[in-house]
């Protein structure tokens, strides 16, 4: 195993805390983009952990690839600007007031 397969890892965490990240978000305003972005993460995770699959069994670079084209689909997907002028000390505690776009 050589250092590539720690970067695979690495790569493969990143997708699935951006998969998490728009789940999250999702969840608390039901906004369509982020919904949409969430299915598509469940994609996206697959494809990146079949690449750290790879990276493992001596397939560094074609894990690699895999990985790198899981990051660059799943930003590709269009989503809603929900964030204005708060620091990011704010939204990362969660103290930022939150509009739901599926209030009831």
């Amino acid at each position: 195993m050589t250092y590539l397969a720690y970067v695979a890892v690495f790569g493969v965490v990143a997708v699935l805390l951006l998969w998490f990240r728009d789940a999250r978000i999702f969840f608390r305003t039901g906004l369509s983009g982020y919904r949409k972005a969430a299915y598509g993460g469940v994609v996206y995770g697959a494809i990146a952990v079949f690449g750290g699959a790879c990276a493992m069994f001596s397939l560094e670079l074609l894990g690699l690839g895999l990985i790198l084209a899981a990051l660059y689909l799943q930003g590709r997907v269009a989503r809603e600007k929900i964030w204005s002028n708060e620091g990011a000390i704010e939204r990362f505690i969660g103290t930022v007031p939150v509009q739901r776009a599926n209030k009831k």
